[in-house]
């Protein structure tokens, strides 16, 4: 292990909140005051989004999990008070409970624009909520390298982030309805196998040529070797409830790729599989969360949601301590003791039977822990 560097295996997180009325408890535009009085304090770290009941904001590159877990945690406080401020509230779920897309604003941005433009109504119902992993590379070639092979583990991690059970009103019977409303765009999913960087940047420039797209960030994918940086992307996730959740997801796509990258410096690889069957477990992640079967491809049997869980973990286990991650990647076994986003949302409405009372527990576990 010695001669293995896990130092490059840096840590972006960008997160997506809902501003929410305090009164109706509904999606509220904030005008881009949120943005703007967040500027004057974290500067580009926050941004608009095309809904304006929508913010999102971004880490710095982090080192490991720990400067990660401050960052977030900063940028949570510091929406939620200026949120405060302006009379309004901020939380964190893929989707809202019952606030619909149609009276919702969007925000008024030439890209924005330009997509709602070319995807109509597809873009204008996409009202959703989640977070993004980004994990540094030494270069391009490794990272098409881990990415081919971090897709297998896309829908495991997914499983513990599910947080919206919910939308427009109606009890969906899925753990994640997000990703089933981001379906309805292009260049969405598990993406497929690219056999070098090559192949995947020749993919993007035949695009581009062809006027599908302007540039790589159309590219919608659940995982993507980034446009610009090098970083693996990861996109599957519904934004968590808390800072905990999420940090705990983090570390956990920063494991998979240490642990990958490890294997090709034995000379080893991890299996590849389709498309087709990779999205067989997603589809079971999204409609079951962790409480279903998903299929181990090894053994082409079905398995328990939380068994395969606690295999990844197993599997990830022997690179933690060179990321410093212990404490972070345990927080897994909470998730799975608690239940996700989408378990506990559902909890409190049969218990209440009250969807405000829905975004009550959604807001008030915002800077839950912190």
């Amino acid at each position: 292990m010695a001669n293995i560097s896990f130092k490059n295996f840096t840590i972006g997180v960008e997160e997506e909140y809902m501003v929410i009325d305090p009164v109706t408890r509904e999606l509220k535009s904030h005008e881009q005051k949120i943005v703007q009085e967040g500027q004057k304090i974290i500067k580009d770290k926050v941004k608009a989004e095309m809904h304006q009941a929508v913010v999102e904001v971004g880490t710095d590159i982090c080192q490991d999990v720990d400067e990660a877990f401050m960052d977030v945690s900063t940028l949570r406080k510091t929406i939620s008070g200026i949120a405060e401020s302006l009379g309004l509230k901020v939380g964190a779920a893929g989707t809202h409970p019952f606030s619909h897309w149609e009276s919702q604003l969007i925000t008024d941005h030439a890209r924005y624009n330009e997509i709602v433009n070319e995807l109509q109504e597809a873009a204008r119902s996409n009202l959703i909520f989640g977070l993004h992993v980004h994990v540094g590379m030494e270069n391009r070639e490794m990272a098409i390298h881990i990415a081919n092979s971090a897709r297998y583990f896309l829908p495991h991690v997914y499983a513990l982030s599910t947080n919206s059970p919910f939308w427009e009103g109606r009890l969906t019977g899925y753990k994640s309805y997000r990703t089933k409303v981001f379906d309805k765009f292009p260049r969405t999913g598990i993406p497929d196998y690219f056999e070098s960087i090559e192949a995947y940047e020749n993919y993007v420039k035949l695009l581009v040529k062809t006027n599908c797209i302007d540039n790589a960030k159309k590219i919608w994918w659940d995982l993507r070797v980034h446009p610009f940086f090098n970083t693996v992307e990861f996109r599957i996730c519904d934004i968590p409830m808390t800072v905990h959740e999420t940090i705990a997801i983090a570390a956990l796509f920063q494991a998979i790729c240490a642990k990958l990258y490890k294997l090709r410096s034995q000379n080893l690889n991890f299996m590849m599989y389709s498309r087709a069957l990779l999205n067989e477990n997603k589809w079971r992640a999204s409609r079951y969360g962790i409480d279903g079967s998903m299929i181990d491809f090894g053994k082409e049997t079905e398995v328990n949601t939380r068994v395969l869980i606690y295999e990844l973990l197993d599997f990830v286990d022997d690179v933690v301590p060179h990321l410093g991650s212990r404490h972070a990647i345990n927080y897994v076994h909470k998730i799975l003791e608690h239940g996700t986003g989408a378990d506990r949302q559902l909890k409190v409405h049969e218990d209440t039977t009250s969807l405000s009372d829905v975004v009550d527990y959604i807001h008030g576990n915002f800077l839950s822990g912190l």
